[in-house]
């Protein structure tokens, strides 16, 4: 059993076994009493001390937390010894066995970086021409020949490069930078360049003052510019990983509410797990549904999360390649399910069958058919079209599919008799089994005395599952003769133009004279709408059908005596010099104003 010691190097923190923190300890008074020149002793050690601790943050994971003997001598094999450390072999003689480890982890290698040592704006050509080994004056070139060709589309390009590539600030950064190995001796020596550049640059100080004047103002006013930029590119980046982290959470929290909820019910039953086995083609269960769903929306989500929360917190710890490629596997997996399970509910649905029936109605020109929708108490009081489906129960109390899926078209025909056209469809995996399907839709319909009673509602078993079924019936009247359609076929016969459909929403409820395509009612405007003006001023009766939406009428009932009477009802205005009484009548009751 060793002892654990807590230690702070460059800032972070690092548990360490005694034995290796006792020798941590000798290596780094080593590295100081090899510094015969006190000159920058102590910013050499920082740098060292600094990149001592990104290896060890490298050599830990979640499962080791303690630096021990192991990764201090690895560490030493990439940090190097320089030939004038006053070392004790005896101390690092562990050091020998890792010579092959030494050989390859001291190699260097490049990454992007900005020079702030070599710069005019950002620094972006001077690390570019680092990392591709290129002079820099060739980038900076490079650069604005395609500033220029692009019309300035590469400004922003090079923007974008001062805000997204790091700065080299410390002494490990700039010989990554470089592609030279980050250990003591280059540490060192990259050092004592950076200060006697700066001795010299003192030393000349009377000779260049006047060039080192003009590029530090440039360079400050380019570095001002930059860090404003960034500043506000921060603040963006963060609100941005915030609405992120929103967004992901409540779609995470919301999936798994829901789809929990769905799949439990999977056992327990419910009417929308009925629901799913009606319209579920597969032998997939609703509880596996859901699970699947869950995975391929939520894991990318998830990973969304991640992404908000490293924007937000510098330095976030990762959650590991396992854990990356088990999530993987299982979004993989998920997704190819689900687009199994929809590729074979297509199949289930790829063809259409229909059953007509057509019959010929006692209706001829000069005759008046009213026509009503029916309704049936026992499923629903009152009928209205919509898509889909629900389940309800018989008189026997069995299961059956109902749905108000039912379409009215209404059309002009030159024949001597009305006639009455119902197609029932349905889809299926074949022509046949589709056709099977659609013939095994029940629905009813009535024509007595001039009435025909269509119901609003069809029936199917559940056995037939909902397979899209629906009813398209079309109704040919004999030009000349009359239509009265009842309101509540007003849904039914809400049809697109290329339906043809000459009874137009709005014309309920009144008389209307079959023409060839089209229809006349006296009673209506051209959008469908009724509306009866009576004027009864200076005594003179006068009769007129009008278009209320028309302005002028609106603004003669303000003035004279008028009645106006429509589908919503009855109103009287009367005024004369003294006096204006307005009556209103409607389904409301009866108002009257009067001053």
């Amino acid at each position: 059993m060793n002892k654990t010691v807590n230690i702070n190097l460059a800032g972070t923190f690092f548990h360490i076994d005694e034995d290796a923190f006792a020798k941590l300890n000798r290596y780094l008074s080593a590295i100081k009493r090899s510094f015969s020149d006190p000159d920058g002793r102590e910013e050499i050690i920082k740098d060292i001390e600094a990149r001592i601790a990104e290896l060890f943050s490298e050599k830990l994971d979640s499962n080791k937390q303690v630096i021990t003997i192991k990764e201090l001598d690895e560490v030493i094999a990439v940090m190097g010894q320089p030939e004038d450390y006053a070392i004790d072999e005896e101390m690092f003689s562990n050091t020998a066995d890792t010579g092959k480890s030494e050989q390859q982890n001291s190699k260097g290698y490049k990454k992007l970086f900005r020079d702030p040592d070599n710069k005019y704006i950002g620094g972006v050509s001077s690390g570019l021409g680092h990392y591709i080994g290129l002079d820099a004056i060739w980038i900076r070139l490079i650069w604005i020949l395609l500033t220029i060709f692009s019309s300035g589309t590469f400004i922003l390009i090079y923007i974008i490069f001062w805000i997204l590539v790091p700065e080299a600030v410390t002494t490990a950064d700039k010989l990554t930078m470089r592609g030279e190995p980050v250990n003591i001796s280059n540490i060192e020596r990259k050092f004592k360049e950076t200060y006697e550049n700066v001795s010299d640059k003192v030393k000349n100080a009377d000779y260049d003052a006047y060039g080192k004047k003009i590029k530090t103002g440039s360079e400050s006013f380019f570095d001002t510019v930059g860090k404003v930029l960034i500043a506000l590119l921060t603040i963006f980046v963060k609100f941005i990983g915030v609405l992120i982290i929103i967004v992901a959470a409540t779609t995470l929290i919301g999936l798994f509410v829901g789809l929990f909820i769905t799949g439990i019910s999977g056992f327990f039953g419910s009417w929308y797990a009925e629901a799913f086995h009606i319209v579920n083609d597969t032998l997939v269960p609703i509880w596996l549904l859901s699970v699947l769903i869950f995975l391929a929306i939520a894991i990318p989500f998830f990973f969304l999360f991640i992404l908000g929360l490293k924007i937000l917190v510098d330095n976030l710890k990762s959650i590991g390649k396992v854990a990356k490629l088990t999530l993987l596997g299982l979004w993989l997996i998920a997704v190819f399910s689900l687009i199994t399970i929809g590729v074979f509910q297509t199949i289930e649905r790829s063809n259409e069958g229909s059953v007509m029936q057509t019959e010929e109605l006692n209706v001829k020109t000069g005759d008046t058919l009213y026509l009503r929708m029916n309704s049936n108490p026992h499923y629903e009081k009152d009928v209205f079209k919509s898509s889909g489906f629900s389940i309800k129960y018989n008189e026997n109390d069995e299961q059956l599919i109902y749905s108000n899926n039912i379409r009215l078209i209404v059309r002009s025909t030159k024949d001597s008799l009305a006639s009455l056209m119902v197609n029932k469809k349905a889809n299926g995996r074949d022509y046949l089994e589709a056709k099977n399907r659609a013939d095994a839709i029940t629905f009813n319909y009535s024509f007595e005395e001039s009435q025909l009673l269509l119901d609003g509602y069809f029936l199917t078993s559940i056995e037939e599952k909902y397979r899209d079924q629906e009813i398209e019936i079309t109704l040919y009247l004999p030009v000349g003769s009359y239509l009265y359609a009842d309101n509540n076929t007003y849904s039914y016969h809400k049809n697109p133009s290329r339906y043809r459909d000459i009874l137009l929403n709005g014309q309920e409820s009144n008389y209307l004279e079959i023409l060839e395509g089209k229809t006349h009612c006296d009673s209506c405007s051209d959008d469908g709408s009724s509306s009866i003006l009576l004027n009864i001023n200076n005594n003179e009766q006068e009769y007129h059908v009008i278009d209320w939406e028309d302005e002028n009428w609106q603004e003669s009932w303000k003035e004279g005596n008028r009645i106006k009477i429509d589908r919503d009802g009855i109103d009287i205005n009367v005024t004369d010099e003294k006096d204006s009484v307005r009556v209103k009548l409607d389904k409301r009751g009866i108002k009257v104003k009067s001053n």
